[in-house]
């Protein structure tokens, strides 16, 4: 099973290119869809514009599937991600597993396997590059993001 959400990140002001607003969270800058496992560890991983819908946004991530092995079989999201991307899971065999607070609570609950997620963007922020994007293209973030997913992954090894 693997968890999927989305940060919105602030661009640096002199980067242009591939910059959006999003519109929830009044960000002007990038957005960064994490594919993780049940341990936190990044599967796969995209930055694109902030302005892009999550469920098309996410898309592209399927495309790595060759490497994500035979025994996955779920993917939790939540409600962004219907649409376009569940269309996607359906036609590579996938299940897409919806996971949402009930609606008679208020604030922060956490929610199913997607606080593991959440915990994933609290680490990134360890990560002083990280915290904002100052990268030209969306591509050499999602590489810095990988690579303190190395870190964090040597980090824990006894």
């Amino acid at each position: 099973m693997l968890c999927l959400d989305s940060q919105s990140v602030k661009l640096a002001p002199r980067i242009a290119e591939h910059r959006g607003i999003d519109g929830g969270k009044c960000v002007n800058g990038r957005k960064r869809q994490l594919l993780v496992d049940r341990q936190g560890r990044v599967w796969a991983c995209r930055a694109h514009a902030a302005n892009q819908h999550d469920s098309r946004g996410a898309a592209p991530l399927l495309r790595e599937r060759r490497h994500w092995g035979p025994r996955l079989t779920t993917v939790v999201t939540d409600r962004a991600y219907r649409g376009h991307f569940t269309e996607g899971l359906l036609a590579r065999g996938l299940r897409h597993e919806l996971s949402s607070r009930p609606p008679s609570t208020r604030g922060f609950v956490p929610v199913g396997c997607r606080w593991v997620v959440e915990r994933t963007f609290a680490w990134l922020n360890f990560f002083r590059r990280l915290v904002m994007d100052y990268e030209y293209t969306p591509e050499s973030h999602a590489a810095w993001i990988l690579w303190a997913n190395v870190t964090l992954c040597l980090n824990r090894l006894p």
